[in-house]
């Protein structure tokens, strides 16, 4: 029997230490079957620094691959004919720049802009809300997304110039019902702001090259059906709320990466299976079936897949798409009673919480409200693990195992070897050479362009050829825009439902009775690690048991951590790291401790971590060391009180 429906475009997400270690590694995974290329940012990348910025310390190419200019984006594709590529960028805050190097990139090879095909992310409000990689503000941001998407119309046709992300929705704790209607509010956010910049032939051209990029999470059936009412809300919206007739112009365009917030540390062999089912959710039914598909890899929570693990997971892609007989048959589920009932739900409920959004001035407007919403889901999901009825095999069930032949602490992940000096040689060696006049000249007109509120694509790509780097590029646009702190998402009401709440709470009193006052804990987000659903659920239930929190949010320097806890005369500092610059960053904090004069603050940190890292972290001082495995949050809350009482005690001695 021939296949009715061709393969998804088959990805691994990847990048990592340096352009041209990344460039192999693309190569390598091209020659392996690979069909399309997704390109992993480092952190400094992703928030609009160069390398040897203060905040990019220990930062660089530790989650991807640092693109400081344009030479870096050469190297990167050095070899790979961009013609030929469908590039798949995750990049939001600074997706303008990384789209103009790309485009200078490609006029250097001689290539016409219009012929490139891939994926910029675009999508600002989720960062917000669960990846904190955002700079400016949500109007100002909004304002750069449509400037990518309208300019993407013109130039660039084929791109798809958004990807409305509701992947880091569902990882910071987000149901289905959340997923769905968080992620249409942000696509109805960007359509209002760029219906009134095109003309009404463009509009639902441009509307038909925003795609999304989903999660899929274990309860695959639901996931499926997530999706279905995926497929029909944008089809509704697109024709009910704006208009569109053409039905090409309506379909529900999706990649997608299958959940990592299930993967365990424990028996980490299990995720094996998970992903495989996961995966079945996004192509199993063919009106649902996602275009473009990524796997994490089974070792993911230990820490960087090496690249046999990254092909394993390439494999199971191929084993489905060409050894099945998946591709053969039209939607297996048209027609079920008991999935139409589940979709059905599903989208009467989405549709109460967009209209809710909606009703309070959509997305940008609603962002604080999105973020309790998530930090409250995301803590219910905890305790529901804590208790049991969330079940996870290996970690709150059938806990016996024999040792996995997998996992070996020295060669079960990938060790990169990150020379940050050589980055940053190279950054300062570009900035000597180039011509100066050229650079300042193209961001004076970058800065121009953005003050009058134009479309600044254009004077980007001018800066990219002129030498000017992402830190210089961002800058601009911090003087114009300003910075933003998203808000934190914690209420400041106690919840009630978690089991063994009162034992702690007394343990908290008692302690704070001894010390004179209430245990008070600051919990830090140092560098540029923008994952705080860790340190969000660790101050929601220390304000539960009732310790005094002092949480701010990310992005803060060690000194500017430091000083907090002296400030507020913190007991015990909690750092939450988890971008793999926990040796280094931790390292300067404690070195800094006897400057501030609070050297015998207790310090613990939490993070994925590998074991011999852990050990480090324990040399240098740390009290506790947390990861994954650890997801008893009482029992955390237990050696906290414990570690402070220890120190109380060694005062009083």
């Amino acid at each position: 029997m021939e296949a009715i429906d061709r393969p998804w475009i088959i990805r691994t997400y990847s990048g990592h230490s340096s352009a041209k270690d990344s460039n192999s590694l693309y190569k390598t995974n091209l020659s392996k079957g690979q069909t399309g290329l997704s390109i992993a940012f480092d952190l400094p990348t992703q928030t609009g620094y160069d390398s040897d910025h203060p905040l990019a310390k220990g930062e660089v190419g530790k989650v991807g691959v640092p693109i400081c200019h344009l030479g870096n984006i050469r190297t990167l594709f050095e070899g790979l004919p961009l013609d030929k590529m469908n590039t798949s960028m995750t990049i939001n805050a600074t997706a303008p720049w990384l789209l103009a190097l790309y485009v200078a990139l490609a006029e250097e090879q001689n290539v016409d802009p219009s012929k490139l095909r891939g994926t910029v992310q675009n999508d600002l409000i989720k960062e917000y809300l669960s990846r904190g990689t955002y700079i400016f503000p949500p109007e100002a941001s909004l304002r750069l997304m449509g400037d990518v998407v309208t300019y993407c119309a013109d130039h660039i046709p084929k791109w798809n110039p958004m990807n409305v992300c509701s992947y880091h929705l569902q990882e910071a704790g987000a149901t289905p019902v959340q997923e769905l209607s968080f992620a249409l509010a942000t696509a109805i956010a960007i359509i209002d702001e760029i219906k009134p910049r095109v003309t009404s032939k463009q509009f639902p051209i441009i509307v038909g090259r925003i795609s999304f990029f989903l999660n899929a999470g274990i309860r695959f059936i639901t996931e499926m059906c997530k999706i279905r009412a995926f497929v029909d809300l944008w089809d509704d919206i697109l024709l009910n709320r704006y208009g569109i007739k053409d039905e090409k112009y309506r379909r529900f365009r999706y990649g997608v990466q299958v959940n990592s917030l299930g993967l365990t540390e424990q028996q980490p062999e299990n995720n094996v299976y998970r992903i495989l089912i996961e995966l079945l959710a996004v192509t199993i039914s063919k009106r649902a079936r996602a275009r473009a598909v990524q796997l994490p890899a089974w070792n993911e929570a230990l820490g960087l897949p090496r690249p046999w693990d990254q092909q394993w997971s390439l494999r199971m892609q191929q084993i489905l798409a060409f050894e099945t007989d998946l591709l053969e048959y039209e939607d297996l589920f048209d027609g079920s009673a008991v999935v139409d009932e589940k979709v059905r739900s599903i989208k009467e409920e989405a549709m109460i919480e967009l209209n809710q959004i909606l009703a309070n001035g959509g997305a940008v407007k609603s962002i604080e409200f999105m973020k309790t919403r998530l930090v409250e889901s995301n803590a219910e999901r905890v305790r529901q693990i804590e208790s049991g009825e969330i079940k996870r095999i290996g970690v709150n069930l059938y806990q016996e195992t024999y040792p996995s032949p997998f996992v070996n602490s020295e060669t079960s992940v990938l060790t990169t070897k990150i020379n940050e000096h050589d980055q940053i040689k190279d950054l300062w060696h570009w900035r000597e050479n180039r011509n100066e006049d050229q650079a300042q000249t193209a961001l004076a007109k970058l800065a121009k362009t953005a003050k009058l509120g134009q479309n600044i694509l254009p004077p980007s790509i001018i800066a990219a050829k002129s030498g000017v780097t992402t830190g210089e590029w961002a800058s601009v646009l911090r003087q114009i825009h300003g910075e933003f702190r998203t808000p934190i998402g914690i209420s400041t009401s106690p919840s009630n439902n978690v089991q063994g709440l009162d034992d702690l709470r007394a343990s908290v009193d008692a302690i704070s009775s001894k010390l004179g006052r209430r245990l008070k804990i600051l919990i830090g987000k140092p560098g540029l690690d923008g994952h705080s659903n860790g340190a969000e659920q660790i101050a929601y239930r220390a304000r539960d048991i009732g310790m005094q929190i002092v949480y701010h949010g990310i992005r803060f320097t060690v000194d500017e951590l430091i000083a907090r806890a002296v400030d507020e005369d913190v007991h015990i500092i909690g750092l939450s790291i988890l971008s793999g610059s926990h040796v280094e960053l931790v390292s300067e904090l404690m070195a800094k401790l006897p400057d501030y004069g609070i050297e015998k603050t207790p310090i613990v940190v939490g993070g994925i971590i590998p074991d011999s890292d852990q050990e480090d972290l324990l040399e240098l001082g740390v009290s506790a060391v947390f990861t994954p495995k650890d997801y008893h949050l009482n029992e955390v809350f237990q050696d906290i009180i414990a570690i402070v009482e220890a120190q109380l005690s060694k005062a009083n001695a």
